[in-house]
């Protein structure tokens, strides 16, 4: 059994990694932290963020599992790197520096990021790629919609799809939006991020041109799908080498 340790131990990610957890016989969370956290989780015992390293040197984890904010999981993982510690990342929202810091990270622990832990998604991914190398010359738009408190936008998993649309030679100009006088010009990707409700997940692209159209949907019904997703991956990367590692191994074995 893996033993994990969850930051943002309280929002509504880490608190379903640590519920998903107990249901499981191959994973363990044995510590988190949070901002305020109260004194325990679910039964795990939470402590403040601050406390991250003496966290680590009391529970003696084998990997993290990590949905936080981008600058703190930067400094979780760099904990991580000095510890040990193997680090599953699905926080969203780096910066081109902050993911230079985790990759730097790599050369010392295993990492782990993703920016969806769904196995739906990875099929999707799979599926877009094929559908744009299938249907070159075809108009593409993509629309992500997630619940009224998530931050970045687009989404991550958006972005991740966007680069394999263009890998896939699909257009490249990402648009974000579209008012006033905005004809569609060769070349460019339609990007709409949404935000309601507790809405857990939705993402669809578009593929059309004159005569069809081809839709592409994937849709999260509960978070439990990334908890589940992330867990696998914690399971399966403690224990390997130093080295920056895809949720499509992890689906792959």
């Amino acid at each position: 059994m893996r033993r994990v340790a969850v930051t943002g131990a309280t929002g509504r990610m880490g608190r379903t990694v640590i519920e998903a957890a107990a249901e499981r016989d191959d994973v363990e969370v044995v510590g988190g932290v949070s901002r305020d956290p109260p004194a325990d989780v679910a039964g795990v015992p939470t402590k403040p963020a601050q406390e991250f390293g003496a966290v680590l040197r009391e529970y003696d984890p084998d990997v993290l599992v990590d949905f936080s904010a981008p600058s703190s999981s930067q400094n979780y993982v760099a904990v991580c790197g000095e510890a040990g510690v193997a680090c599953v990342v699905g926080t969203t929202g780096f910066d081109e520096q902050g993911e230079s810091v985790l990759r730097s990270v790599s050369d010392h622990v295993p990492v782990l990021k993703a920016s969806n832990f769904s196995r739906g998604i990875q099929a999707l991914l799979r599926a877009v790629e094929g559908a744009v190398a299938d249907l070159p010359g075809y108009d593409v738009e993509l629309t992500e919609t997630h619940h009224n408190g998530k931050r970045d936008a687009p989404s991550g998993t958006a972005k991740t799809l966007l680069d394999r649309i263009a890998s896939a030679g699909g257009p490249e100009e990402r648009v974000h939006g579209r008012e006033g006088d905005a004809p569609r010009r060769p070349g460019e990707v339609g990007v709409h991020a949404r935000r309601a409700g507790g809405i857990r997940g939705e993402h669809e692209v578009l593929l059309a041109n004159e005569n069809e159209e081809l839709r592409l949907v994937h849709r999260a019904g509960s978070r439990a799908v990334f908890a589940d997703g992330a867990l696998d991956a914690a399971a399966w990367l403690a224990g390997r080498n130093p080295g920056w590692y895809d949720f499509s191994e992890v689906i792959g074995e």
